[in-house]
């Protein structure tokens, strides 16, 4: 395992003429009528599984939930933590959908646990990254050609979601572009004047809207 592969897989930026895609996303689901109980009133914890349907949240991890310093330590991004608990308050899934080197394992969960170490062991935060969260969610490729923004690692999530709708946040327009043409709803953090991450309450009203589907 070679940490130089994973800190220059943090700062990779990929510059493409898609940027526009979350904004339209973003446009459509928030201008779209939430359900009352999602809008207004009824805590999170009370709503029953009925209510909240069903979603999951993927993400990318670099510079869109964690940053690299230039010490090479690693923390949240601002606002992460805090999106990352509303989610969990909110019963909503999340996943990551992330490059690493395939040769960190011979599966998914052997590649997550090689990023676990790397991520815990250049840990710079008050707080620890909330891996407990992500569970099985976290997807990496099995062989360079599975690298993103190769679309394979959004299919293999996606034929695991049994009908729950899916919501993809990353960094760059490429990516959030793929995703966006695989069904997710696909959202580009980072932007000026837009919210840091996609709305949890549009979250909810997009597993509002599974209930018939899942």
């Amino acid at each position: 395992m070679q940490t130089t592969s994973f800190r220059g897989f943090f700062r990779i930026g990929l510059v493409a003429s898609a940027a526009a895609v979350a904004s339209v996303v973003l446009g459509t689901a928030a201008s779209a009528a939430v359900p009352a109980d999602v809008a207004h009133g009824v805590p999170a914890g009370a709503r029953t599984p009925s209510a909240r349907g069903c979603a999951v949240v993927y993400f990318d991890l670099g510079e869109t939930l964690v940053h690299t310093a230039a010490d090479s330590g690693i923390s949240y991004l601002p606002g992460a933590a805090a999106y990352l608990r509303t989610l969990r308050e909110r019963h909503i899934k999340v996943g990551l959908i992330t490059n690493v080197p395939s040769s960190w394992g011979k599966t998914d969960a052997e590649r997550a646990a090689a990023l676990k170490k790397e991520v815990d062991g250049a840990w710079k935060g008050p707080v620890p990254f909330a891996w407990a969260d992500f569970g099985d969610r976290i997807l990496t490729p099995r062989t360079e050609a599975e690298r993103k923004p190769a679309p394979v690692l959004w299919k293999r999530a996606k034929a695991a979601a049994h009908g729950c709708r899916l919501v993809y946040e990353g960094e760059t327009a490429k990516e959030t572009y793929v995703a966006a043409s695989l069904g997710y709803v696909a959202y580009q953090v980072g932007r000026p004047y837009r919210p840091a991450y996609f709305p949890a309450r549009v979250v909810e009203w997009l597993a509002y809207g599974s209930r018939g589907r899942a």
